[in-house]
């Protein structure tokens, strides 16, 4: 399973990109392992929108595939600037490019996130489950 060292990673399966970012924009997606375990993804709601604020370890919306549902956790404070539509319309992109094309949300962070991982502490999160 792949585990990109760049990324930062909640203990819920999602993973945090740009945080260096001078412009305080992060990218937000679920991990390859999430996408496994969950299967084919067919669905997913969102109940945070742009311009909506988000709140570290709250939930932002659901994912469904064909074996379960899933909350998303939003592993940062901050609001919602851009919606991944193409995820919206076609949620297998996820499966098939998890850390790429695959992303949901972009937020503005408002806080430093202080629980994130780092990919060595998420390879052995994910090693122990």
């Amino acid at each position: 399973m792949s585990v990109p060292e760049q990324l930062r990673y909640s203990e819920e399966h999602e993973w945090v990109a740009g945080l260096d970012n001078e412009d305080g924009i992060v990218t937000i997606g679920i991990t390859a392992h999430a996408a496994d375990s969950l299967g084919e993804i067919v669905f997913i709601e969102l109940q945070a929108n742009e311009g909506d604020t988000v709140e570290s370890g709250e939930t932002f919306g659901e994912v469904e595939s064909t074996k379960s549902v899933s909350d998303l956790y939003a592993p940062v404070d901050g609001e919602v600037v851009a919606v991944n539509q193409a995820v919206i319309d076609e949620p297998k992109v996820i499966n098939d490019d998890p850390y790429g094309e695959g992303w949901i949300v972009k937020v503005r962070v408002s806080e430093e996130p202080g629980d994130l991982l780092d990919a060595e502490a998420y390879a052995k999160l994910v090693e122990e489950a």
